[in-house]
C-alpha cells in the first residue's frame, strides 16, 4: 500500500473529511507550529475547540522533529512512538478515528499535518465533552484539556477535582503558558494575512 504524499505547493489532493486544506510540506528540522495555522484555525472551527488552545498544544509538541522520516525512525527505535505534529498515540488515535469515522490510519499522521492537526482537534473535543463543567480554579477549562491532552483523560479530570498535577504535567503546564503568547501571535498573523487579502 503506498502512502500518501504531501504535493510540493503543499496541498494534501483531499483530506479525510473530503475538504481541501492547504498545508507546508513536511521538512526535517525547522519545524514552526505557526506555519499550520490555517488548518488550526479551520479544524479547531470544525470540532468546536478553541484554536489558541490548539496552537498552544501543537507548540507544546514541537519538541521533536516532524517529518515522515524520521518519524518512521523514531518508531523503530522506541514501538510506540507517538506520530505526527500533535505527536498522538496509536490507542489516543483509534478512539478518535472510531469516534468520529476518520478512515485514515494512525501511520497516516506521519505524513499529513492537516490529519494530524484535525485529529488533535478532535480530541481535545472529545476531552472538553468529559471535563466537568466545575472544576478547581488552579487552572483554566483550557489548561485541563491541554493536561488531558497530555496525561489522559482520568489524569484530567483529577487534575480538575483538585488532584496537584506531578511534575511532568506541572512541567508541560508551564510550557503551555510560556507558549500561549506565540499561539496567539501565530493565528493573529493568519488574521492580519486575511485581513490583507480581503481588504
Amino acid at each position: 500500500m503506498t502512502e500518501e504524499v504531501i504535493t510540493a505547493t503543499g496541498e494534501r489532493p483531499v483530506r479525510s473529511d473530503g475538504g481541501r486544506v492547504r498545508t507546508p510540506p513536511l521538512r526535517p528540522g525547522g519545524y514552526d507550529p505557526a506555519d499550520y495555522a490555517a488548518s488550526v484555525a479551520r479544524s479547531a472551527e470544525e470540532a468546536g475547540v478553541s484554536a489558541l488552545l490548539l496552537m498552544s498544544v501543537l507548540h507544546n509538541e514541537a519538541y521533536k522533529p516532524h517529518h515522515p522520516l524520521l518519524e518512521r525512525l523514531w518508531q523503530w527505535w522506541k514501538p510506540d512512538a507517538s506520530f505526527g505534529l500533535g505527536n498522538m498515540h496509536r490507542a489516543t488515535f483509534e478512539r478518535v478515528r472510531r469516534a468520529h469515522g476518520l478512515t485514515a490510519r494512525w501511520q497516516d499522521l506521519r505524513n499529513d499535518p492537516a490529519l494530524a492537526i484535525h485529529a488533535a482537534a478532535l480530541y481535545l473535543k472529545d476531552l472538553d465533552r468529559t471535563l466537568p463543567r466545575r472544576h478547581t480554579r488552579r487552572c483554566t477549562r483550557d489548561e485541563l484539556l491541554a493536561l488531558g491532552y497530555n496525561a489522559g483523560e482520568r489524569n484530567m479530570r483529577a487534575f480538575a477535582r483538585g488532584v496537584p498535577p506531578g511534575p511532568m504535567a506541572r512541567s508541560y503546564l508551564r510550557r503551555l503558558r510560556a507558549n500561549r503568547r506565540r499561539a496567539a501571535e501565530a493565528l493573529a498573523g493568519l488574521d492580519a494575512a486575511d485581513n490583507t487579502v480581503d481588504g
